[in-house]
């Protein structure tokens, strides 16, 4: 495998950035060349000059899709960091659907619309779905909505499926919701019909207007804007803020932070989480 010039790496660099919103510094070099390396040579191409030509010439994107597939880091896991889903099991949903029971005429359903934004392969999405079914069993009174995004084509595909090896859940899920949520199939497990069809999936990328998905009760967004620049991640909470609802709940990675980034959000404390809150206008 050949090695990026500093000259290429600092083109790969400004690419990257521009499909995907990922700065990267210098430091990341190997990371972009082992990545890519099996692209020039699916390709049969001489190196990465060759393939950073092919990319920006080809008009339909598919190239640039690639990249993105390899690059981004689809690092994930069911019930990831664990203490999320209980607080979205004990904290963020009860106190959602107690304020919607005061404000909705009796007999209404209750309406939940839920956002993962990173959702890569999934498992992050039906580990909510999970969630929301071990608390409220029937989802009968509810009108539930959850919407899955990802910027990459192959991983969104994925967890449209809804179907995974022994090694992915092995990684966060327990043998009882297992068998709940789950059906053997070819070898592996997938996620029940039932609670499959109630998640809509769509490859998105975070940094184009989002706007005319409406508006959400809870948002997932872990793990995804420590890749971004304090004011791309600036622009991009700003722009989640107004599709969250008031009294909405927006959960992020266990080690980030918005207090700097989000003046809009103020911090609210569940046992070991945390999650943000729109500060009262």
């Amino acid at each position: 495998m050949a090695a990026l010039s500093a000259e290429e790496y600092s083109a790969y660099a400004k690419l990257i950035r521009d499909l995907t919103g990922i700065a990267l510094d210098e430091s990341k070099a190997y990371l972009v060349e082992t990545r890519l390396d099996s692209l020039v040579r699916e390709l049969d191409l001489k190196g990465f000059s060759d393939l950073f030509y092919r990319i920006k010439a080809d008009a339909s994107g598919a190239l640039g899709r690639k990249v993105i597939d390899r690059i981004t880091t689809q690092e994930t896991s069911f019930f990831r960091d664990g203490a999320p889903f209980d607080m979205l099991k004990f904290k963020i949903l009860p106190d959602l659907i107690d304020a919607r029971k005061k404000s909705l005429p009796a007999g209404s359903r209750i309406p939940l619309r839920i956002w993962s934004a990173a959702a890569s392969t999934g498992q992050e999405v039906y580990s909510i779905l999970i969630s929301l079914r071990e608390l409220l069993g029937d989802f009968g009174p509810y009108s539930i909505r959850l919407l899955a995004t990802d910027i990459s084509d192959s991983a969104i595909a994925k967890a449209s499926r809804g179907f995974y090896q022994p090694g992915d859940i092995v990684r966060g899920m327990p043998a009882n919701l297992l068998a709940r949520h789950f059906v053997a199939e070819n070898g592996g497990y997938r996620v029940r019909d039932e609670l499959r069809a109630f998640a809509t999936f769509k490859r998105w990328n975070l940094f184009d207007d989002f706007s005319s998905f409406g508006r959400f009760d809870i948002v997932f967004c872990r793990n995804v804007a420590i890749y971004f620049t304090e004011e791309d991640k600036r622009l991009l909470f700003a722009r989640m803020e107004r599709v969250l609802e008031a009294d909405g709940a927006l959960v992020v990675g266990s080690t980030e932070s918005l207090l700097s980034t989000a003046p809009g959000f103020e911090a609210r404390r569940y046992l070991r989480s945390v999650y943000y809150r729109k500060k009262a206008a």
